[in-house]
């Protein structure tokens, strides 16, 4: 059995997904099975706590301040409608109205420029 260099780019990145999701249950799979024998300390969960909010900025940030390669941030219609969405939750505390009114502003914003 020959294997074609298309088959084996396809085994290739099968078997990358396969050992992705083998370590990642594994990782999350070993604080359920033993976190009640392994605790963790005060200075850990602490830590642990910004885990969220920093996941969160690491996807949204990217996204809304795109990176060129030389010239760094570049300014984009997408943190006008972030700033509106921001000064909206602000003004009303209504996660719903973040969501609306940041789409809304950015699609009028497109249809402007």
């Amino acid at each position: 059995m020959t294997v074609t260099p298309e088959l084996a780019h396809t085994l290739y990145v099968l078997g990358a997904i396969a050992l992705l999701v083998v370590s990642s249950f594994l990782t999350r799979a070993t604080y359920f099975l033993f976190g009640d024998r392994l605790p963790l300390s005060e200075g850990m969960r602490r830590a642990l706590r910004y885990a969220p909010t920093a996941a969160l900025a690491g996807i949204v940030v990217p996204e809304i301040l795109p990176w060129v390669a030389g010239q760094g941030p570049v300014f984009d219609i997408r943190i006008v409608a972030v700033i509106i969405a921001v000064l909206l939750f602000l003004r009303t505390r209504s996660a719903v109205l973040i969501i609306v009114g940041g789409m809304v502003a950015l699609w009028l914003l497109q249809a402007i420029f």
